[in-house]
């Protein structure tokens, strides 16, 4: 994805006024409340990775710090955030502030110049969209106006969901580091940057860059919903982008890329599912079911907790005569239930494929990705290659959402537990096979590159 979201940027912002919207300090503390009371009533389980003390400690001292008689939506949104992210489960969160962001870019905005990722400890120049070509890709930033990288991230982790700080660290890297930075702090016009390179500490001044022109027009999304099939050596090399969408056309792609790697008879196949968002069990199956040798689940556990909010949700979202979503209707609300799902068949011996599979993965295969990864791995249907994944493979997900009244913020929040083929409920990613370190620095594949070579070297 080229420039994705710039179009969406361009597209809406015939909307900023929306970004820009204020609200009352009585209707943001009453969402507030109703934030914390929909979660306890509709989360599996709001107290799986922080205790109720904590999680109300950090609520009351969110709802002292509410001073001002009027809010702005990105004011409230952050708030908000740093309610929800207390509960650390990466699928309850509330989404980063679009509208907010779109009304800014309309107003001319600017933002941090340099795009980070968080490696070994340390934040590293990926992109650098200043005018300062001495700011090499790889250079360590140390601090930022003063704050150690340390305190700036401290100041942003409460705008992001997530188990632990390695997976926060990964979602920073995908939403982008100047998008964050703007939202924790919002415009600021110059920045002292301090670095280190080979053992030298250099203190930069580097102004901010134009939103579009020249942050949005041309950087890329870390995450990628590319479908691609490629021969690299006598390898078969299939990407099968997110699991969502047209399922049809998701299927045909799975089918055709199986065709032509059969009809090659090439003896190994690279399933890459790095920089990927996940999706939906329908058509992850798919494409197991092409490496499979036998029957399969993509779980060994599934329980859902049902709520008033949920069957609102369903009933208005689905139709409530398919078997999951009527087991979510007639149970009582507030009940945790287990659904079963039926085994999955391989596709017909003739069809699949039968050499040697690994699958890519790495600290961006979020959700699905992470949770297809393992289910491979624990039926050893191939050999997991890369980094640990940053999502939990047995997780709080099966995610849905909501508004709030009086702002209309949306709510996204776990409804199910998913524990993992094997039946590990570690708090732990994907481990894989082979590890081989991802750097999302530079533009080499290092993970790719590295496994041909060893598949070379074996054959």
């Amino acid at each position: 994805m080229k420039k994705g979201y710039l179009l969406i940027l361009i597209l809406l912002l015939t909307l900023p006024s929306f970004g820009q919207k204020k609200f009352s300090k009585q209707e943001v503390i009453e969402d507030l409340q109703y934030l914390r009371e929909s979660l306890e009533e509709a989360h599996y389980n709001l107290y799986t990775y922080v205790t109720k003390e904590a999680f109300n400690q950090n609520f009351e001292n969110i709802r002292a710090s509410i001073t001002s008689d009027s809010l702005s939506l990105l004011e409230t949104t952050n708030l908000f955030q740093a309610v929800i992210s207390k509960a650390n489960n990466g699928h309850t969160e509330i989404p980063f502030p679009v509208s907010s962001y779109i009304a800014y870019a309309g107003s001319e905005g600017t933002v941090f110049p340099l795009e980070l990722a968080f490696e070994d400890g340390k934040a590293l120049i990926r992109k650098n969209f200043s005018n300062l070509d001495s700011l090499e890709i790889g250079t360590e930033v140390i601090s930022i106006n003063q704050r150690t990288i340390n305190q700036v991230l401290s100041e942003i982790y409460p705008l992001i969901s997530a188990e632990r700080r390695y997976f926060k660290l990964a979602k920073l890297e995908l939403f982008s580091f100047p998008r964050l930075y703007w939202q924790a702090y919002g415009e600021q016009k110059n920045f002292e940057v301090e670095v280190k390179k080979d053992g030298a500490i250099k203190i930069y001044q580097l102004n901010s860059v134009h939103l579009i022109n020249d942050f949005e027009s041309k950087r890329n999304e870390i995450w990628s919903e590319t479908r691609d099939l490629q021969i690299l050596n006598d390898v078969a090399y299939l990407k099968p982008g997110n699991f969502g969408g047209d399922e049809q056309k998701f299927r045909q792609f799975i089918d055709s890329a199986f065709v032509e790697i059969n009809s090659r008879k090439l003896p190994d196949l690279i399933i890459d599912l790095r920089n990927n968002l996940g999706g939906d069990d329908f058509f992850s199956n798919y494409l197991v079911s092409y490496i499979a040798d036998k029957p399969f689940l993509w779980n060994s556990e599934f329980t859902l907790k049902t709520s008033a909010i949920l069957k609102a949700h369903v009933e208005k979202n689905y139709d409530t005569t398919e078997p999951y979503w009527e087991n979510v209707m007639t149970h009582e609300d507030g009940s945790i239930y287990t659904y079963e799902f039926e085994a999955y068949n391989p596709q017909p011996e003739d069809k699949r494929y039968t050499g040697n599979v690994y699958v890519l993965v790495n600290r961006q295969s979020h959700s699905q990705a992470a949770v297809i990864a393992a289910q491979i791995q624990d039926y050893k249907f191939a050999t997991i290659v890369g980094e640990q994944t940053g999502d939990f493979p047995s997780l709080l997900a099966s995610q849905y959402g909501y508004f709030l009244p009086h702002t209309g913020i949306e709510v996204k929040i776990s409804k199910g537990y998913i524990v993992r083929v094997n039946g590990s409920k570690k708090a732990e990613g994907v481990i894989p096979d082979i590890y081989i370190k991802d750097h999302l620095i530079d533009e080499n594949d290092e993970i790719l590159d590295e496994l041909l070579e060893r598949i070379k070297k074996n054959h």
